[in-house]
């Protein structure tokens, strides 16, 4: 049996507080079986108010024994404000031994990383926080694409949704995998999801500056054959000035965002079900159907089959 710990405070999101309380208290009642033991702390054992809700708490942090897990469920994008707002359990982090286990939902891995518990550690959080993360914390290992990552005693997962596939990991351990495929069934969940790269955009968004007409043009043409000196002499600079403010504005190649805009109208090329592999690589500049399934694996997290397949399912379903 495995004790949890939830920690509630103000900023804490409470989608993802009751993803992990369902999936987990589930999990016993499939099993007939007390697989996990789940209470909710607070910083001083107090209720907490949340925008929508007030939480009850069964015990204060400082009670957390040391067999327990203490799973911080997600607190949202405003990550100073996270930060500053919980002084209380970042000193209780920052005292907590490399063995504890800690386990982070989303962005609360700011937490752990912010108190060091995340140090040369693997981790993940949502996709869309991963620059500021790797800006504040470059000594952890982050792995953005990851929906869960798990790194001794560290367990982390990205996304929203993904809280409950980190709780589908537990559910496997300690219950097997037959349980937690029945866990996700009864939750109309997806398991073993892939990555966050099936999720996050391929393209950022385009900046304010003199490539926006470069980026324009890009979009009209992806499907002819175009390389750097093509793309520069349209922009009207040399090569090396152009990756210059590639890199500067959008943070990849020139060639790097090309590849990204032909696999982003693949991807809506794929909702037609009428038309094959070989003609949406053709029709988005691709002669070999497999060079542009691998990059479109590679960029997108699934193959392009496994991609319609997943979206024609969504679209079928009522």
């Amino acid at each position: 049996m495995l004790p949890v710990a939830l920690y509630v405070c103000p900023q804490t999101v409470l989608s993802s507080l009751g993803l992990a309380l369902d999936g987990l208290q589930l999990a016993n009642r499939l099993a007939g079986r007390e697989l996990f033991r789940v209470r909710q702390v607070s910083a001083d054992g107090a209720a907490v108010p949340l925008t929508h809700a007030r939480i009850e708490a069964q015990a204060a942090l400082a009670a957390v024994a040391r067999d327990e897990l203490l799973l911080i469920p997600a607190t949202g994008s405003d990550i100073p404000a996270m930060l500053a707002g919980n002084p209380a359990l970042l000193a209780w982090l920052r005292q907590q031994p490399r063995q504890r286990a800690l386990g982070s939902l989303c962005s609360s891995a700011f937490l752990l990383a912010e108190a060091g518990q995340l140090d040369g550690h693997r981790a993940t959080t949502h996709w869309a926080l991963a620059a500021e993360f790797r800006r504040r914390y470059p000594r952890v290992k982050l792995e953005a694409d990851a929906l869960c990552t798990e790194d001794g005693a560290r367990l982390c997962s990205g996304g929203a949704q993904a809280g409950l596939d980190l709780c589908l990991q537990l559910i496997a351990r300690h219950g097997g995998r037959a349980l937690a495929r029945q866990v996700a069934a009864v939750l109309v969940f997806d398991d073993a999801r892939g990555s966050q790269a099936r999720y996050a955009p391929l393209l950022p968004q385009p900046p304010r500056s003199t490539l926006a007409p470069l980026l324009d043009w890009l979009r009209q043409h992806h499907a002819e054959p175009i390389d750097l000196p093509a793309m520069a002499h349209r922009a009207h600079c040399s090569s090396r000035t152009l990756l210059r403010r590639f890199h500067a504005e959008l943070g990849m190649t020139p060639n790097e965002y090309l590849q990204r805009l032909r696999m982003d109208a693949a991807r809506e090329a794929l909702a037609d079900p009428a038309r094959s592999l070989e003609r949406i690589a053709n029709e988005v500049g691709y002669a070999d159907r497999a060079s542009f399934a691998r990059l479109f694996k590679q960029l997108c997290g699934e193959s392009p089959g496994a991609y319609r397949q997943r979206l024609q399912g969504r679209l079928a379903a009522p």
